[in-house]
C-alpha cells in the first residue's frame, strides 16, 4: 500500500510524521508544497529519509491551486518552482510525479506537467479524509475503509488529529500485512 501525504501546512504535523517514519520504518511519499515552511523547518530530518529511499517526494505545486482555473504560464510555475525548492532543499527531483491540488488536472495540465518532466498524474483509491479537520476516530475508520493492497491512500499533514492515529495506522498495517511502499518501489517493482 502506498501512503500519500500532502500539503504541509502544520510543521508539527510533518514533524510527527518524520517522527513515525524513522521509528517504525514506514515507507511513503510525500507531496510537499513548497511554500509551506514546515518543509523547510524540517529538512535536516527530511534530506537523509530521502537519500536514503524510505521517504520520496513528488511534486504537488508550490502553493496549491486549482491548475485547471491558470494560465499555461502559471501552471508551469507552479511545478517550476516547487521542483526547483526540492533541488535546492533537498537535492532532488520530484519527478516523474505531479499530484495536482484538489485532484483538478486536464489534457492541457497534464500537457504542460510532462512538458516539464511530470508525465505521471498521481491520483488516490482512498483518504485518510483529513484535508479537513476530523478526530481521530474518524481518521481511522477512514484507515480501516481503505487500507488494504495496492491501493494509493491520501493523507494530509495538515491538521494535528492525525498525529493520534499513528499507532493504530501501524497496528492495521500490520494486522492486515500490508507493506507501506513509496511510489518508486511500486513503479520500479512493476518493470
Amino acid at each position: 500500500m502506498a501512503l500519500t501525504v500532502d500539503d504541509g501546512t502544520s510543521s508539527s504535523v510533518v514533524g510527527a510524521y518524520l517522527d513515525f517514519v524513522r521509528a517504525n520504518g514506514v515507507r511513503l511519499t510525500f507531496f510537499p508544497n513548497g511554500s509551506n515552511p514546515s518543509w523547510t523547518e524540517h529538512a535536516a530530518t527530511l534530506r537523509p529519509l530521502i537519500e536514503s529511499g524510505q521517504v520520496q517526494i513528488g511534486n504537488h505545486t508550490w502553493s496549491h491551486p486549482d491548475l485547471t482555473r491558470l494560465s499555461d504560464l502559471d501552471v508551469a510555475d507552479e511545478i517550476s518552482r516547487n521542483e526547483s525548492f526540492f533541488v535546492n532543499t533537498f537535492g532532488v527531483s520530484g519527478r516523474p510525479f505531479l499530484r495536482p491540488p484538489y485532484g483538478a488536472h486536464n489534457d492541457r495540465v497534464d500537457r504542460i506537467a510532462a512538458d516539464l518532466g511530470y508525465p505521471t498524474i498521481v491520483m488516490w483509491w482512498g483518504s485518510l479524509g483529513d484535508s479537513s479537520v476530523l478526530t481521530a476516530d474518524q481518521i481511522m475508520a477512514n484507515a480501516r475503509k481503505w487500507f488494504l493492497p495496492q491501493r494509493i491512500v491520501i493523507g494530509h499533514a495538515n491538521h494535528p488529529g492525525v498525529t493520534e492515529t499513528f499507532d493504530q495506522m501501524l497496528a492495521l498495517l500490520r494486522e492486515r500485512n500490508l507493506r507501506t511502499v513509496t511510489l518508486n518501489d511500486v513503479f520500479t517493482h512493476a518493470r
